[in-house]
Formats: C-alpha cells, structure tokens, sequence
C-alpha cells in the first residue's frame, strides 16, 4: 500500500491516482498540496489528487480558506511507497 495513495491494493507496485473529489474515479491529473495552520506545520503538506474536471472546484474549497499551496502535475509528485 502506498502512504501517498492509499487506495492502491496492498502488494501492488503502482500507487492509483485517482480523483479525490466525492465518488470520482477518474485518473487524476493533478496534485493539490496544502495545510490548515491552526493544525499543521509550516513545512507540513496534505495532498488532494484532481482530475480535470475537478481541479478547478478543489482548489477553490482550498483556497477559500487559505489552505492551497501549491499545484503540481500528479507525474511531479515523488513517490513513496
């Protein structure tokens, strides 16, 4: 199981990308990295993946409180198993 991902099966080698907007399962396209202050660190980053469709409306939840960071291509993200 991947600690980034943790949907993929447990023993399978890839991680699953999929979109983390509610009953999406589309591949995702993009990585959402982000923090709430009052709980996290500064150096600390949640990840929500984004399909096209939904990178637009995450990122607005995000940023409407002030917890988007930053944007990155899903292929950008390091692996971590």
């Amino acid at each position: 199981m991947s600690v980034l991902f943790p949907s993929a099966p447990p023993g399978d080698g890839a991680a699953e990308t999929v979109c983390s907007a509610k009953g999406c399962r589309t591949p995702a396209a993009y990585a959402l990295l982000w923090n709430n202050p009052k709980l996290h660190t500064p150096d600390r980053r949640k990840t929500w993946l984004a399909c096209e469709e939904h990178r637009e409306q995450l990122s607005s939840f995000l940023g409407i409180r002030g917890f988007l960071k930053d944007v990155l291509p899903v292929e950008d993200l390091p692996h971590r198993t």
